[in-house]
């Protein structure tokens, strides 16, 4: 777990992608990686979730994973799927302790110092900060890391190219998760080209 923490804070981006059909995923996966960004997060929002997990894990390059898992049977589904980490919106016990069953890496919301101190309880290391925006933003991440000083955040929701480095300036800041490089309608589209120039503009952005 430790493993895939390190790769997520190298990539210091994580794009947060919804797929309507699986067939897009081995293109998108391709797509990433040629602009730089070998990792996904892949939402459960849709029924091809799953299917896509498994596209985009069989590309040797990529460090994919499960959005949005709300279950323990989720989790199942995603880690069977080849998913490497798991993220949910909120913090959800029995959904972070299956993933320490299947021995994945667990990425649960937590925007509050109850939630922050329910995932060191459970051995957690970081935690996904969402919604970001509405919850305080680069502001309320430095709060929270003075008294967890340990604790590393993947802000989400609300985060694009204008505001990217308020958050990866902060220390305790892992990395930032964002969909604007990868456009629903893009990739439902086919055009995977500028899913590409995005994604390269968003590295340079996050290298800057």
């Amino acid at each position: 777990m430790t493993e895939i923490l390190d790769r997520i804070g190298a990539a210091r981006l994580v794009p947060v992608v919804v797929l309507d059909d699986a067939s897009s995923a081995a293109p998108l996966a391709e797509a990433l990686t040629a602009g730089g960004l070998p990792v996904a997060e892949v939402t459960f929002r849709t029924a091809a979730a799953v299917e896509s997990i498994r596209a985009m894990s069989a590309n040797p390059d990529m460090l994919v994973g499960a959005g949005t898992v709300l279950t323990p049977e989720q989790v199942d589904a995603a880690v069977d799927a080849g998913a490497s980490y798991i993220v949910s919106p909120g913090l959800s016990v029995p959904v972070v302790r299956r993933c320490a069953e299947r021995g994945v890496l667990a990425l649960p919301g937590a925007v509050t110092a109850t939630e922050v101190q329910a995932a060191l309880a459970e051995g957690l290391q970081a935690v996904k900060f969402f919604p970001a925006a509405t919850s305080g933003g680069a502001a309320a991440i430095k709060a929270l890391s003075a008294p967890f000083g340990g604790l590393r955040f993947v802000p989400t929701g609300g985060i694009g190219p204008a505001n990217l480095n308020d958050y990866l300036s902060i220390e305790a800041v892992l990395a930032v998760g964002g969909s604007w490089m990868v456009p629903r309608a893009d990739i439902a589209a086919g055009d995977f080209a500028t899913v590409t120039s995005l994604t390269a503009d968003a590295v340079a952005l996050a290298s800057a």
